[in-house]
């Protein structure tokens, strides 16, 4: 990717985009998706036909399909211009990203402790139905990022009480599912839910982990982080992987991008000395099983499921591959980022367009979708110094 895409991408006040999720936030599409979490037998073959009408009638075309922002895409596009603006300090960068983090400061999730964001639209999963004003543990941690790291950089500190704010909304809205002298688990949002969600976890600690600096209430945010920390611990397999959900019901998963939210998350934590030493051991062991589970060596990519509960259409997926990339960046392998990159933009680009998937038939599918994920490689490429 060339400083024209990038700029092209990342230089603007309108960031709706096309997501491959759009099917399945039409009513039909949710009832369908409801459906079919509630019972496989019945939801299996309307699934399999929207599934089929979305990847090969209108992949393309997108008839009753509607652009739309998402939060994760603004915060995305803002650390992006940040990474630009560390290496060359071009003013440029700064105002686009400033440009980004005020429109996310405009359209947080309203009617919670502190400032939030979630997906910004509505989404059925195995937890039940969300709806599109609903917060997430998953999303917010990018918007803080962002926050801080504006702060720092333009030496401004405008937004000091949106970034204490949301220490409120992970300490009082999230609910905390586990919690003793040595274990804290917390909920995906700020709603009863019937399963754990592992890498949310893994979210809520490297929040705190950015927000230790900035409250007086240290003592208490370390020992959540270490409570937080033991839980990841203690649900990581014994060959390194981690299951998507704290369970041992129907319809659970390991897959490649989940686990490197994981271990990304750990990662970022472990910069700011609040993790217990053998946290280096848990990213390791998960580092290896991403190696040796997920790597095809023939296409030099990564492949999305290690164990699923359901047969998919796609063979690779640009979001498992720039997480992919982003981790090993983290992790300081340099040999498998600039490997990755190679291939990446070998397998999903085609001349000035980027594709989020290619299928079975080696299709690609998902033209220039920002969230599901050209924002997530932007950040990755924009991060390193490779």
């Amino acid at each position: 990717m060339n400083e024209e895409q990038f700029c092209r991408l990342c230089f603007s006040n309108d960031l709706r985009t096309s997501d491959p999720y759009d099917v399945w936030k039409t009513q039909i599409g949710l009832l369908v998706k409801n459906l079919w979490n509630k019972s496989k037998f019945l939801g299996t073959i309307p699934a399999a036909l929207i599934t089929i009408f979305d990847q090969y009638i209108n992949n393309r075309l997108r008839l009753f399909y509607t652009k739309q922002e998402f939060p994760i895409v603004r915060a995305l596009a803002a650390s992006c211009l940040l990474n630009k603006y560390e290496k060359n300090n071009n003013p440029i960068y700064l105002f686009w990203a400033k440009a980004h983090i005020d429109w996310l400061v405009n359209n947080y999730s309203k009617g919670y402790s502190g400032y939030c964001w979630g997906l910004n639209m509505d989404w059925a999963s195995k937890n039940g139905l969300y709806g599109k004003d609903t917060p997430f543990i998953t999303h917010t941690p990018y918007v803080l990022e962002a926050l801080i790291r504006y702060q720092k950089l333009s030496n401004e500190d405008d937004y000091q009480e949106i970034i204490k704010s949301i220490y409120k909304f992970i300490n009082i809205d999230l609910l905390k599912i586990i919690n003793n002298e040595e274990i804290l688990c917390l909920s995906y949002a700020p709603l009863e839910e019937p399963r754990i969600v592992i890498n949310a976890n893994s979210y809520a600690l490297y929040s705190l982990s950015l927000l230790f600096s900035f409250l007086p209430e240290k003592l208490i945010i370390k020992n959540d982080i270490i409570c937080l920390f033991n839980f990841i611990a203690s649900v990581q397999n014994k060959d390194g992987s981690w299951w998507y959900y704290h369970d041992k019901k129907a319809g659970n998963f390991i897959d490649c991008f989940h686990t490197c939210f994981i271990l990304k998350n750990l990662i970022k934590s472990s910069r700011y000395n609040v993790l217990p030493a053998n946290h280096t051991t848990v990213i390791e062991r998960g580092y290896h099983y991403l190696m040796n589970n997920f790597y095809d060596e023939k296409k030099g990519l990564f492949k999305r499921y290690a164990k699923s509960d359901k047969l998919g259409l796609v063979k690779f997926d640009l979001y498992d591959n720039a997480e992919m990339l982003n981790l090993a960046n983290l992790y300081g392998d340099t040999v498998l980022f600039n490997e990755l990159k190679h291939n990446i933009e070998k397998e999903f680009f085609k001349k000035n367009e980027i594709y989020s998937t290619i299928d079975l038939f080696n299709f690609k599918k998902n033209k220039n979708m920002l969230r599901w994920a050209i924002m997530p490689y932007l950040n990755a490429i924009s991060s390193s110094n490779s």
